[in-house]
């Protein structure tokens, strides 16, 4: 493992926050943000930078959302994203605000990135280093591992193509014509999908799981998933895999201090109950403390969740609750956060340990299902970073794709004996029964992430991402039913994961900004040079 740390890109990071108004100022525009999650975090940041007025309205007693923390007797755990990729985002952002991120954040790259773990017992050892990586490939498949480099090669230039298209909205048909679209178009091959695209380079079927699992970031099944999709593959391999110190959940709270600290007024503990709208203007939101007034508002709560919850269903034209009801949705997770006495060092900081029949597995994901052999995520932070876990003990996370709750999966009744499943797979790969050495314990399943996080239909990586759902058909960052109202988030442009959703509110601020005629807005249109890869 190396430091995370380098010198920053140039271009957005390049330049310096305008001068803030004083907090209260009259003439300052008044933006209302509704949820303080990743997205709405970095909008309130960068709109507050740019001049505006901004209050911060998160129902939590933590700032984060799905990024926050669970704390219990001594352990933490991110209650959602545990990988952290493509840090280069909020370098920009936070350098944009007059902050320093590698200042603020302590990030350490981790090599191998993590370990891909099949049933029979192979591995693969993944490691940004292209010639390891390859000999690790030549284990599984020596023929597939000759491609490994140029398949990597071919999704830099993917990325690079596709990059600009992350970074702008999407706003109806006559975008998809611009220039940077067509050019792109023949790289990025939406016509097919994941698992078919690396059939072009790798005929072993366990070599194409092992670069295209990267779909379940998305919660989307590899023979589904837009073959687009296998850039995030580049943005590990390209760019790295990162631990935040603390967990990821300590990159919000690095950003709710920092909002505070720029005059962001963030209030927890205190839900919206409902948007004010007069005619097709939002005008503020209601909570239980009182009326806000606003001359914008920033949603960053679970769309469907937000719209279906906050917003008359009358005053949406096209995004009704029936609409919203037909769309397609992600899988959903069953956690364990475990709580272990003693340490783990056979298990890398990342375990990705595939069911042993992956079709098959995925198939029952997509059926709304609870796999009988399912995939399963483990990551064992405490090998990297101590503070997680009283010393000496390990800090657990459990993470298994299964159907969202369209399925009708009666969870209260799944989940005991799925618990046990769960742990019978994570025994073996901790080489003993840990079920002794559990010293705290917190399951969620499908229904809690809807019931307790407000995520609709427990679709924890919310709309699905298939083409019929992306760019202009995706709910717009401007959106189009509310004037006034930006939306920011995984169930916007450009999707689902925290790079992406890092980048949607970076959109959702520059059209407010723009919108509002905020003094400093010109500094959130900057065009971003092509990045090279991390060192």
């Amino acid at each position: 493992m190396v430091d995370g740390r380098r010198p920053q890109a140039n271009g957005l990071s390049s330049m310096a926050a305008p001068p803030l108004p004083p907090s209260g100022a009259t003439a300052s525009r008044r933006v209302l943000v509704i949820g303080a999650g990743p997205g709405g975090l970095a909008s309130a940041m960068l709109l507050r930078a740019a001049g505006a007025e901004v209050t911060l309205l998160e129902k939590e007693d933590q700032p984060g959302g799905r990024t926050g923390a669970i704390r219990r007797d001594g352990f933490t755990f991110d209650i959602g994203p545990t990988f952290f990729l493509y840090p280069e985002i909020l370098r920009e952002i936070f350098s944009a605000c007059g902050r320093d991120f590698d200042a603020e954040v302590e990030m350490t790259r981790l090599d191998p990135m993590y370990r891909l773990q099949f049933d029979d017992g192979r591995a693969i050892e993944a490691t940004d280093d292209v010639e390891r990586l390859t000999a690790q490939v030549a284990k599984i498949d020596a023929r597939d591992a000759k491609n490994v480099a140029a398949y990597l090669e071919e999704n830099r230039a993917k990325f690079e193509a596709f990059r600009p298209i992350l970074q702008r909205p999407f706003a109806g048909l006559g975008d998809l014509m611009r220039g940077d679209m067509m050019k792109a178009l023949p790289k990025m091959r939406p016509w097919s999908t994941v698992d078919r695209d690396l059939n072009r380079w790798f005929r072993n079927p366990d070599v194409r799981v092992a670069f295209s699992f990267q779909s379940k970031y998305l919660g989307m099944s590899p023979f589904k998933c837009p073959s687009l999709f296998t850039i995030i593959a580049h943005v590990e391999y390209g760019f790295g895999v990162f631990h935040p110190k603390g967990g990821c959940n300590a990159i919000t709270a690095a950003m709710a201090r920092i909002a505070r600290e720029m005059g962001v007024d963030v209030r927890l503990s205190e839900p919206v109950e409902k948007l004010k709208i007069e005619g097709r203007r939002a005008t503020g939101a209601v909570t239980a403390k009182g009326d806000y007034d606003a001359d914008a508002v920033v949603m960053n709560a679970d769309f469907a969740h937000a719209m279906t919850t906050l917003v008359p269903d009358t005053a949406r034209k096209r995004w009704t609750d029936a609409r919203i009801a037909s769309k397609s949705y992600s899988c959903s997770t069953f956690m364990l956060y475990l709580g272990i006495e003693g340490s783990l060092p056979e298990m890398r900081h990342h375990t990705i340990a595939f069911s042993s029949d992956y079709a098959k597995n995925v198939a029952e994901i997509d059926a709304g299902r609870a796999p009988e052999n399912p995939t399963i995520y483990i990551q064992n932070a405490s090998v990297t970073d101590p503070t997680l876990a009283p010393e000496g003990h390990s800090a657990l996370y459990v993470l298994v794709p299964v159907g969202n709750l369209t399925g009708g999966a009666d969870w209260s009744a799944l989940a005991p004996a799925y618990r046990e499943k769960v742990l019978d797979r994570v025994s073996k790969l901790a080489g003993r029964d840990i079920r002794a050495a559990i010293r705290t314990e917190l399951m969620f399943t499908p229904d809690d992430w809807q019931s307790k996080l407000s995520v609709y239909e427990g679709a924890t990586f919310n709309l699905a991402h298939n083409l019929g759902q992306m760019l202009h058909y995706r709910p717009r960052n401007r959106f189009e039913d509310i004037d006034g109202v930006y939306l920011t988030g995984g169930g916007t442009h450009p999707g689902s994961g925290l790079p992406t959703i890092f980048e949607s509110a970076r959109i959702a601020a520059r059209l407010c900004g723009e919108d509002l005629s905020l003094p400093g807005a010109a500094g959130l249109s900057t065009t971003l040079p092509p990045m090279e890869a991390a060192e």
